[in-house]
């Protein structure tokens, strides 16, 4: 079998519950000591709580340039999902590998890890940079670190390959997300005498038409990007909870929300609206029958979205390798804005594995998608020969 090793690196990898509430140091220390075995020198770039870590890695010298391998390590979790084998072992069905992140996205970074051989053996002209990180599917938290050391660096890659599951088509763009926690204070009283209180799930009821109101807005008016599957903004509310007992006025009703808007959308301005509109509503009306009343926002996530030229020398150069002239962007967010907006660096997206098959039950990825994968990096680090 051609990916043989990717495989059985693969296996190694999924064998790790890395779901993003856990640590993900065992698979972090493998990595390293894997790389080791090379002679190369991982840097590890921990959190607060020393339990999860980025890594990060040069292959090819000290020079300047070169491109960067990105991956997130985590993944989400299994709770209620029926499973027809152990989520965390890698089994082969019908040319498919079925675990927990086989897709989204340790099948990428197996491939990766299966290449340095011949990363180390081949003389390299430009370094090929590993990064890899932590917390990715719980809003981007992890990769700042990240970020922050190759800023520190000044190693200026010429571009970037974030490897989340498209197919091995290039993705040049995705949405950003900003999601918000919102807590509304109301006052309570007996529900027969409901004009005397401040219902807080009527006033949620309000900020979250308002948040529609915008939400059909933007797909009317746009800014527009046909090239997504919905072209535009979108402003959803997906939780909320409030209430105690039906003859109180509920004096709390909490909701979360979120925006996903096109790269060249501002959420400041979208959010600038909704936190206006929300003091109307609390000078206007809620304060009028108690000042302990209030509104507040906390933010829950918060990532840029990607978009690039497809006519930049970098796309040009993994569309010839992949013999592929087509690009697409996404639904689905990535660090790749992040690691454009904060380092400048061309960003693509592009691995093995399809998103849909991620975060479902029986995860997979298919072993043609790995070998397909395989090529390709095979191909990119030639591009990097003398």
């Amino acid at each position: 079998m051609i990916e043989k090793n990717s495989i059985e690196i693969l296996r190694k990898l999924v064998g790790f519950d890395t779901t993003s509430f856990k640590s993900n140091l065992d698979l972090i220390k493998f990595i390293e000591n894997y790389l080791n075995g090379f002679n190369i020198k991982s840097e590890l770039i921990y959190d607060e709580t020393k339990n999860k870590a980025n890594l990060f890695a040069t292959i090819g010298g000290d020079a300047k340039g070169g491109i960067v391998l990105s991956g997130h390590t985590d993944v989400v979790p299994i709770k209620n999902q029926k499973w027809s084998s152990d989520p965390f072992t890698l089994t082969e069905r019908d040319n498919k590998l079925f675990g927990r992140g086989s897709s989204d996205m340790k099948g990428f970074i197996a491939v990766v890890l299966s290449r340095v051989s011949k990363m180390v053996e081949t003389k390299l002209n430009k370094p090929i940079h590993l990064a890899f990180s932590y917390d990715e599917e719980i809003g981007c938290v992890g990769v700042h670190g990240l970020l922050d050391l190759i800023e520190k660096k000044s190693i200026n890659p010429e571009f970037c390959i974030v490897g989340e599951p498209t197919s091995m088509e290039v993705v040049i763009g995705h949405k950003g997300k900003h999601a918000y926690g919102v807590k509304v204070d109301g006052f309570s009283c007996h529900s027969g005498q409901a004009p005397y209180g401040v219902n807080a799930i009527n006033y949620a009821a309000k900020l979250i038409s308002y948040i529609e109101e915008l939400n059909k807005e933007k797909s009317q008016l746009g800014p527009f990007d046909n090239e997504y599957e919905i072209p535009y903004s979108t402003l959803h509310t997906g939780l909320i909870n409030g209430g105690t007992i039906l003859n109180i006025v509920p004096n709390l009703c909490q909701f979360e929300f979120e925006i996903r808007h096109l790269a060249e959308d501002d959420p400041k301005e979208i959010m600038q609206r909704i936190h206006q509109y929300a003091e109307k509503l609390i000078t206007n009306e809620m304060h009028k029958i108690s000042d302990k009343t209030n509104i507040t926002f906390s933010e829950k996530i918060n990532y840029p979205g990607l978009n690039i030229s497809e006519t930049i020398n970098p796309v040009k150069q993994v569309k010839d390798i992949l013999n592929d002239t087509k690009h697409k962007k996404v639904i689905f967010g990535t660090e790749g804005g992040l690691f454009k907006k904060k380092l400048n660096i061309p960003t693509i997206v592009c691995g093995p594995g399809s998103i849909n098959q991620a975060h479902k039950p029986d995860e997979y990825i298919a072993i043609e998608q790995m070998e397909k994968g395989g090529k390709f990096m095979d191909k990119l680090i030639n591009n990097l020969i003398y």
